[in-house]
């Protein structure tokens, strides 16, 4: 899908054909439409390269001046898959008359962009058109970073009480998906130092300054990715450990609760048998005997209480 759009006093609007100056957003584009695109002087390459998913962060530069910004931005897939938060590629191609950015799937940078999120946004002003881009990217990762801590501190607290795998394999997706995140946040950092060092955002002193927010932005998610997913793991050892105790504890009350429940067995199973036995000539020898087992029950209990075995 193409969607043309071009600012006209901070307002975004959506034009019918290319003009100068606009912004092409391209989503999951046929064969039709990358043909189409080709015809207005864009390399086939640059459009097809952010459809392959496992594509790194580079920048390519054609001889004729264009150039492809490919970078990994987070994605939400959904809460009920393996990978909760997965990356994807977004392609940036800058030419001398507009700007366009690739796809596979819609996602929620590009939508900040084109439902008015972004204040006093030009489409006309290309080199900082990419900055916001790379600015909502790195803010983007900070936001699922967040949400995925406090996801993990409410499965914390089930798992507290928990005896069954269920919460750790909660735990391990998200692990997957801080994986992600690091690799994902470390290509982008060698892509913006290389941008750092090119001339391409020197021109205006405001977009060399908007670089470096991008840049510290980018290395906290980083640091907060790597600290997250250090946190995670010696979490999930932790918890590890913490279910088996659980289920010692619970095992060893029970096998507490049936030697307490065979002493009177024991005593009974004895007075069971056809032989002379003590008492026996007494009528009220069950009252005795069920005395010594409730004693004896009793002296049982205190001694593993006082050993903490209950």
């Amino acid at each position: 899908m193409i969607t043309i759009y071009r600012s006209r006093e901070g307002v975004l609007e959506t034009v019918p054909e290319i003009v100068s100056g606009c912004w092409i957003n391209v989503v999951d584009p046929t064969s039709d439409e990358i043909e189409r695109l080709v015809c207005e002087g864009i390399p086939q390459d640059f459009l097809t390269y952010p459809l392959d998913l496992d594509e790194r962060s580079r920048t390519e530069r054609e001889d004729d001046g264009k150039m492809l910004i490919l970078l990994r931005i987070p994605y939400f897939q959904s809460q009920m898959v393996d990978v909760p938060y997965i990356t994807i590629p977004l392609g940036i191609i800058l030419t001398d008359q507009f700007i366009v950015t690739v796809c596979r799937y819609p996602n929620e940078i590009i939508n900040e962009f084109t439902l008015g999120r972004v204040r006093h946004l030009s489409t006309a002003k290309r080199i900082r058109f990419v900055l916001r881009i790379l600015l909502s990217t790195a803010n983007l990762y900070l936001a699922y970073l967040r949400e995925i801590n406090r996801t993990v501190e409410s499965v914390e607290d089930q798992l507290q009480l928990s005896m069954q795998n269920r919460e750790v394999m909660e735990l391990l997706k998200y692990q997957k998906s801080l994986v992600y995140f690091t690799t994902a946040l470390k290509s982008n950092e060698l892509l913006l130092e290389r941008l750092q060092r090119a001339q391409l955002f020197r021109m205006y002193p405001d977009d060399e300054d908007l670089l470096e927010d991008v840049i510290t932005e980018n290395q906290q998610a980083i640091e907060m990715a790597n600290i997250s997913s250090s946190i995670l793991t010696s979490m999930m050892d932790a918890f590890a450990s913490i279910i088996s105790n659980n289920l010692n504890v619970v095992m060893k009350f029970l096998t507490s609760v049936t030697i307490l429940l065979n002493v009177p067995v024991i005593i009974t199973g004895f007075y069971g048998m056809n032989v002379d036995l003590p008492l026996q000539e007494f009528s009220f020898a069950w009252q005795i005997i069920l005395a010594i087992c409730v004693g004896l029950v009793a002296i049982t209990a205190i001694y593993f209480t006082r050993r903490r075995w209950f």
